[in-house]
């Protein structure tokens, strides 16, 4: 049963509608998580209808070095002696009555973590949700001229054809899980489904990445069935990869590095993924190795 934490304030007719989750923290790197759902809210003129409150879920006074205690604290900004901004975190729920899709951006909590899973699981509940997707991205050996990798975890294994299909590797992982994991784990028990989806992005890259943002997108576009214009996102992501490779170019044994990434990349790509038409050509007598 859910806290009085999860506040509907409008109930938008769908029909057992896909929930998709972002995350800021620790599987965001370079915003793909939030930026992709973000994206998806602006692209789709999603709607808000419902909040987690984030009282009892964030620990925001961390002892520490500034470095660590600024990823717990609310974030000011302060101008010419007053104060412009304070914020706070949110979660918050938008829908799409066309595409019968519920989005939802907020923060990884801290604490109290079966309470805040409750609020997700019971606005399921309320509107009939069978299938929870997440969007998540953390940092790997990828260039940045390519395609980020997809990972993909499943709440059950029928559901791994189906993921199959839409070129995703299946994730192998042992080590520190997260909210996303715990919710995995336990939709199950709630009569739900669920596929958590993570990126690989460029570990080399700090910060927004508009590039994987624009790919990670599409792909997720594509796995909804959604119908959306990515151009502009197309153009941003051409002229940031310009940009960055600008970057390396002034940087030779960055540049190196990124050369042997690349080639590991291709050669993995078409190992696993092209693996028939290895074959093929290699019976012509055409070998590539």
């Amino acid at each position: 049963m859910a806290s009085d934490k999860l506040r509907i304030y409008k109930k938008p007719k769908l029909s057992s509608p896909r929930v998709l989750l972002g995350f800021s923290g620790w599987m965001d790197g370079g915003e793909v998580s939030t930026g992709t759902i973000k994206c998806l809210i602006e692209k789709l003129g999603a709607q808000r209808f419902a909040e987690i409150g984030p009282e009892g879920f964030y620990i925001n006074n961390f002892p520490g070095s500034m470095e660590i205690t600024a990823l717990f604290r609310p974030h000011t900004k302060i101008k010419k002696g007053l104060i412009v901004s304070y914020e706070m975190v949110t979660n918050v729920f938008f829908y799409n009555q066309k595409s019968n899709l519920i989005l939802f951006l907020g923060k990884e909590p801290n604490l109290r973590w079966r309470e805040f899973a409750d609020c997700i699981f019971s606005l399921c509940s309320e509107f009939g949700v069978k299938m929870i997707y997440f969007i998540g991205s953390v940092a790997g050996l990828v260039p940045h001229t390519r395609e980020p990798r997809i990972f993909c975890s499943v709440s059950d294994a029928k559901l791994k054809e189906t993921f199959q299909r839409y070129g995703v590797k299946f994730t192998d992982y042992e080590g520190p899980a997260s909210i996303v994991t715990y919710l995995t784990v336990n939709s199950s028990e709630r009569d739900l489904s669920m596929a958590s989806l993570v990126a690989t992005i460029p570990a080399y890259v700090q910060g927004n990445n508009p590039k994987c943002i624009e790919a990670v997108t599409r792909r997720l576009a594509s796995i909804l069935g959604l119908r959306i214009k990515l151009d502009d996102l197309q153009d941003i992501s051409d002229e940031f990869e310009k940009r960055l490779s600008d970057v390396v170019q002034e940087q030779p044994e960055l540049a190196n590095t990124i050369c042997k990434l690349e080639e590991n990349y291709d050669n993995e790509v078409f190992d696993s993924e092209m693996g028939d038409l290895k074959k093929w050509l290699e019976r012509q007598g055409v070998r590539l190795d």
